[in-house]
């Protein structure tokens, strides 16, 4: 009766190791999101920025807080981006620092064209119209996090 007893718990630790292998290498499947966001900014050699914005995925809204900062710019502007996040495991991988390098000029009004990434992979591609007066050449990031 003993015998039989270890043999049960040793099979039953052998098909629990084979079913956590199993899962372990099976692909994750992300998804992808659409993702709203006003963002208004202001700056004299340094930038700062802060908006809002929403997240849709799975069938679900979630309302999201956006800060940044920016070096090499000059004036105030307000964006609306509208876009896709991709690779998205859950909707919390959206929260994050996202970093981007390149140039840009707006008066009165200009596209806007970014691609992000965070440290969760999860890539923004967003597009959308600017209106003020911007100008900035330089680094700029902004962190998303979700209220």
């Amino acid at each position: 009766m003993l015998r039989l007893t270890q043999v049960v718990k040793f099979s039953v630790a052998i098909v629990a190791a084979v079913t956590m292998l199993f899962a372990a290498t099976m692909p994750s499947h992300a998804a992808s999101g659409t993702v709203r966001l006003h963002i208004v900014k202001a700056g004299f050699i340094v930038g700062v920025g802060g908006g809002s914005g929403t997240l849709v995925f799975q069938g679900k809204r979630y309302h999201l807080s956006v800060g940044g900062i920016g070096l090499g710019s000059l004036g105030v502007a307000a964006v609306d981006l509208v876009g896709t996040a991709s690779n998205l495991h859950t909707a919390a991988d959206i929260a994050g620092s996202y970093g981007a390098a390149g140039a840009g000029a707006a008066f009165v009004g200009g596209g806007q064209v970014a691609t992000l990434q965070n440290g969760n992979g999860v890539v923004l591609q967003l597009q959308g119209v600017q209106a003020g007066f911007q100008v900035s050449i330089g680094v700029g990031g902004m962190t998303i996090s979700m209220q």
